[in-house]
């Protein structure tokens, strides 16, 4: 018998079998799309409810770098109609009269979990902490987002003293309806959640919750969201009809070309991979959402003038 010369064990060689045991497949691995899935029906769901709330009926998709013009009360030049018979018809004319622009660029979250913390907490854990605190804080940018659009085109401050909350939010509808003359306006309001709460003080009011919110319906049908970006002693309020939803669809182009995983919506894409290099356990997510009033001028404020203190 030769002798091997070189050492080796060619039984060891013969006898393995490919896949090799306990092989990390794709299905084992399968939570992580399932992960992704929730978290991007659950952010389409929760902003679906809140701009149910808002009442906002008009939403968009747009490209990358798509501009949104925003309008004051556009300028109509109305010709007599007192036509004669078989005359030309004078041209009427109607100019819109911009504002300003805003821009809608696709935003991009990426947050890694160490081999540490996983070791630690666990998978599931470890990565469920962080990523639910890292989706309540884009849900937070899309809120502030708005907020500092309506804030930004208010364009109505000096309306009259008014009695708290309850009057402000009169003296709002009535100047609502004033703005648009022309059609039958709900009211949206936002106030600062200890204005809310003095109002509140002695009325069975049940608050309700969307996208991080608190609100409620008044007697008179007006809906008011609780925020602390609003300051204390005054609202802003608008027509749900002037509130728009714009929004880049994160289950499109650059969704696809990196493996997002999103609903029917669009509204956010998500992804969990592993980084081998760095041992970590990563979360990548794109959105890129705009709620914005069509018409400045359709923006109010009210200052809450206590007029028995």
């Amino acid at each position: 018998m030769k002798k091997n010369l070189l050492g080796m064990n060619l039984q060891f060689f013969a006898a393995q079998n490919f896949p090799e045991t306990n092989l990390q497949t794709q299905t084992s691995l399968g939570n992580f799309v399932e992960k992704s899935v929730d978290y991007s029906y659950r952010f389409a769901d929760d902003l679906t409810g809140f701009l149910d709330a808002l009442g906002i009926t008009r939403q968009f998709s747009v490209q990358e770098g798509f501009k949104i013009k925003q309008y004051g009360k556009p300028e109509v030049d109305l010709k007599d109609g007192n036509v004669p018979e078989g005359d030309i018809i004078p041209l009427s004319k109607v100019t819109p009269k911009e504002v300003s622009e805003k821009e809608i660029i696709l935003k991009k979250y990426r947050k890694a979990t160490s081999a540490e913390a996983i070791q630690r907490f666990g998978l599931d854990q470890a990565v469920n902490i962080t990523d639910e605190a890292l989706v309540k804080e884009i849900q937070k940018g899309v809120r502030d987002s708005l907020f500092g659009t309506i804030q930004a085109g208010q364009a109505t401050p000096n309306l009259n003293d008014t009695n708290g909350l309850q009057g402000a939010l009169a003296t709002a509808w009535g100047a609502l309806n004033t703005v648009f003359e022309d059609d039958a306006v709900r009211v949206v309001a936002f106030a600062n959640p200890m204005d809310v709460a003095q109002a509140l003080a002695d009325k069975e009011i049940t608050l309700e919750t969307q996208f991080g919110l608190n609100y409620y319906t008044s007697a008179t049908g007006t809906v008011v969201f609780s925020t602390t970006q609003v300051a204390i002693g005054s609202i802003y309020a608008t027509a749900p009809e002037n509130l728009q939803l714009a929004f880049i669809p994160a289950n499109g182009e650059a969704g696809r070309a990196f493996g997002l995983t999103a609903d029917s919506t669009g509204f956010m894409g998500m992804k969990h991979f592993l980084h081998d290099e760095s041992a970590t356990q990563q979360t990548l997510i794109m959105s890129g959402i705009l709620i914005f009033p069509e018409r400045v001028d359709g923006v109010v404020k009210v200052p809450l003038i206590n007029l028995e203190g």
